[in-house]
């Protein structure tokens, strides 16, 4: 796909089918990558001890944080790319590429140092024991330490690639990244016997071959594309930085926020068993297939809200929006159906534990009911993005993570005991939304206005 067709496809293309080319290869690349991560633990799981399990659970929170900082450089820098496209300005957009990509690599670089650094520290911090610790440092050293700047960069990648309309290529490179850990988790975990350890490492490989395409593609089509990997195109002026990381920020913030969540999850399942830390982390991670779809049709359609959001095409980006709102919430709807009714199977299949299992299927059935609840919020975050605006994405995403949550969690844990913590999710999840919807009005109907504006017939 050429410069030109990319253009067409934020122009002229039918909404839909504009829409859906750019979300169907995004959400498949997120599913990908949730399979991936399922599949750490799927083949964990099967060494059959509930305590590699749990560490694997418990270093989830500080392998989301890259997922942070990817989504702190890499929708900011899309955002502001798409935008630049859209008013014409591409060497703009270049600069803004070169930030995002350089400064992402330096974040990951400087927190697997300060991971391994402090590692005493922090895994006891966020739920290991006597059990788990030594299996945490395993996993850790590879998956974060050594794994951080191929994670972050392989996912800044792939949003940057996609702002400029070449979604099918971003979504090649996580996809392929994720089918080659997929096929690398059994070697390493069960015939080369490195168990947990060789899970992370068949996470870094393949982190590394995502990147190792990326770069192949930006050098093969540099002619076509605005991204540069030019450190002299790095600048701090011009607010680049500031509009990069604050419109990013909410994402990432989401992410920190997740991860304090998951911590207090995990501490307060630690008081109860192991089996209830590895319950709540199969859980937790099948869960993650609804969000998976709600963050990639959100994702996925934000290069065309930008672009036409920048080029005052307001009709067109207010179809754009309401396609992506009907889709992603008929799919969250099936995708909960089957959450729910398959709830002790898809537990069972991960780990033959009868209490970890008993757990897992109870919190899994509580965690997913709230899934149709999802998008909206999520759909309504990456709208607001998209436009570049960044007080109103941060709060909501304050609100769905952490601000409500972790309260419940304290407050259900005390009323009805285990089960409660796991209800704070969907009382978070309603909470969001609602929230979400009421800040949302007011901008559709601004768009509304414009629109007349513009066209007094209407």
């Amino acid at each position: 796909m050429g410069e030109q067709e990319n253009k067409q496809l934020f122009e002229d293309t039918p909404v839909l089918k504009a829409v859906v080319a750019l979300e169907i290869p995004t959400v498949i690349s997120q599913l990908i990558t949730v399979v991936y991560n399922v599949a750490d633990t799927f083949f964990v799981g099967q060494v059959g001890d509930p305590n590699q399990v749990a560490a694997a659970s418990i270093c989830l929170p500080l392998f989301m944080l890259l997922t942070g900082m990817a989504n702190l450089f890499g929708i900011g820098g899309a955002s502001l790319i798409s935008r630049s496209l859209g008013e014409g300005d591409h060497s703009h957009a270049a600069k803004a590429s070169a930030f995002s990509i350089w400064g992402a690599g330096c974040t990951a670089f400087a927190y697997g140092v300060l991971i391994y650094a402090f590692r005493g520290f922090l895994f006891p911090l966020v739920g290991a024991n006597a059990a788990t610790y030594d299996y945490c440092c395993r996993y850790a050293l590879w998956v974060i330490v050594i794994g951080a700047v191929p994670t972050v960069l392989s996912a800044a990648f792939a949003h940057l690639v996609r702002a400029e309309g070449y979604s099918k290529q971003a979504s090649f490179g996580v996809a392929m990244g994720g089918i080659l850990n997929i096929l690398l988790d059994p070697i390493f975990i069960s015939v080369l016997r490195l168990e947990i350890a060789g899970a992370a490492i068949a996470t870094l490989l393949s982190n590394m071959a995502a990147v190792a395409y990326f770069l192949l593609l930006i050098h093969k089509k540099q002619d076509q594309l605005v991204l540069s990997l030019r450190l002299r195109d790095v600048t701090l002026k011009q607010g680049i930085p500031a509009e990069v990381m604050l419109v990013g920020l909410p994402s990432a913030v989401m992410n920190i926020s997740g991860v304090l969540s998951n911590i207090v999850m995990n501490r307060l399942m630690e008081s109860y068993s192991n089996e209830a830390v590895a319950g709540i982390g199969i859980a937790k991670k099948v869960d993650v297939l609804n969000y998976a779809v709600a963050t990639g049709m959100s994702q996925g359609v934000i290069p065309l809200i930008g672009y036409n959001y920048s080029a005052k095409n307001y009709k067109r980006m207010m179809s754009a929006i309401k396609v992506t709102f009907a889709l992603s919430i008929a799919v969250a709807v099936v995708g909960t159906v089957f959450l729910l009714t398959g709830a002790g199977v898809i537990v069972r299949a991960f780990i033959d534990d009868p209490a970890t299992v008993r757990y897992g299927s109870l919190f899994q059935r509580i965690i997913c009911v709230t899934g149709p609840c999802i998008p909206i919020s999520m759909v309504i975050i990456a709208i607001f993005q998209a436009v570049g605006k960044k007080r109103m994405p941060l709060f909501l995403s304050l609100l769905r993570k952490g601000a409500v949550d972790i309260p419940a969690m304290f407050l259900m844990n005390r009323l009805i005991g285990v089960s409660g913590i796991a209800w704070a999710t969907p009382i978070a999840d309603i909470v969001s939304m609602t929230a979400a919807i009421c800040c949302f009005i007011p901008f559709w109907k601004s768009l509304r206005a414009q629109i007349a504006q513009a066209d007094p017939s209407r």
